[in-house]
């Protein structure tokens, strides 16, 4: 065989049967995930904010143009994590679907609502940077867990942010919105069940809206409150949202309040609960789930 610069569709094939090998038969769609790590999309106050971007491709099509789903991880609103989900979102890039993980600044840098500011800027970036990633920039959607899931529901409902916009002239609409066991209400008093210091200052969701004691600021516990910001004139895409029913961080009702608020105001909403589930685990990630995230997306992707 001649040594030159073959290309993939020149190159010959082996061929040869070789006694006791076997042969594992190939289509060239197999999609394979590809991870671009700690990609900066801004940097506001000195901070400098990152994405986690898990790309799909295949033998055929190494730069598949995807749609995307930009997933916050929760915190409580303090620092995330950023690369805990990863393996599981691999999992929905391995289905063709662009993921990529938002950090937004933490209460103990910015106040609410500088995480929606951060995850709206996020899918700006994203569509800035659409043919660079090979991401639909029409076809985006936003998903988060935990504190990551009020800011998901909350990005996708607050549409006036010129002030903090950093891409100006660039949407962030998404078209769906996945919300898994979001902190979204503090209304009630068991919304954290083993949060001792519920709505005190020294609460996560005290300290997220500027370390204030909500027991004393019913206004301000409305603002967090993502049912309470919902009407009938609320532009809201279609929500997807799960729930364990054994959550002892976010009280599953609060899912409950927010899914027949949304329905209530004409809506698109679906909620699926997670019979024993608690605060996240393997439960949220299995191919049934995945298959109602997908079927999802497909949905909300198509319009």
């Amino acid at each position: 065989m001649e040594v030159k610069n073959w290309t993939y569709e020149e190159f010959p094939e082996f061929t040869e049967e070789v006694e006791g090998a076997h042969v594992i038969p190939t289509t060239g769609d197999e999609i394979g995930v590809s991870y671009l790590h700690d990609v900066v999309y801004a940097e506001t106050g000195g901070e400098k904010l990152r994405l986690q971007i898990l790309l799909p491709y295949s033998r055929n099509n190494r730069q598949m143009v995807c749609p995307c789903v930009a997933f916050v991880p929760g915190s409580a609103w303090f620092k995330q994590y950023v690369y805990g989900n990863v393996p599981q979102l691999a999992r929905l890039a391995e289905r063709g679907y662009a993921a990529a993980v938002v950090e937004y600044r933490h209460s103990g840098i910015a106040p609410f609502p500088a995480q929606i500011m951060d995850a709206k800027n996020a899918i700006r970036f994203l569509r800035v940077h659409a043919e660079e990633f090979h991401i639909d920039p029409e076809n985006i959607a936003i998903a988060g867990d935990s504190s990551g899931g009020h800011t998901a529901v909350y990005a996708g409902i607050l549409h006036d942010d010129t002030e903090c916009n950093l891409f100006p002239g660039v949407s962030a609409e998404v078209k769906g919105i996945i919300d898994y066991y979001g902190s979204c209400s503090v209304m009630k008093d068991d919304s954290n069940p083993i949060q001792l210091l519920h709505c005190q200052p020294d609460s996560p969701e005290g300290q997220v809206m500027g370390h204030v004691d909500l027991r004393e600021r019913e206004d301000l516990r409305r603002k967090l409150s993502v049912e309470c910001n919902i009407t009938e004139e609320t532009a809201v895409p279609p929500v997807l949202i799960f729930h364990g029913t054994k959550d002892r961080t976010v009280n599953c009702e609060g899912s409950v309040i927010l899914y027949r608020q949304l329905r209530k105001c004409g809506k698109e909403a679906q909620l699926y609960l997670i019979r024993g589930g608690d605060h996240g685990g393997a439960e949220f990630w299995t191919e049934p789930v995945l298959d109602i995230v997908e079927a999802f997306l497909r949905d909300v992707f198509s319009r």
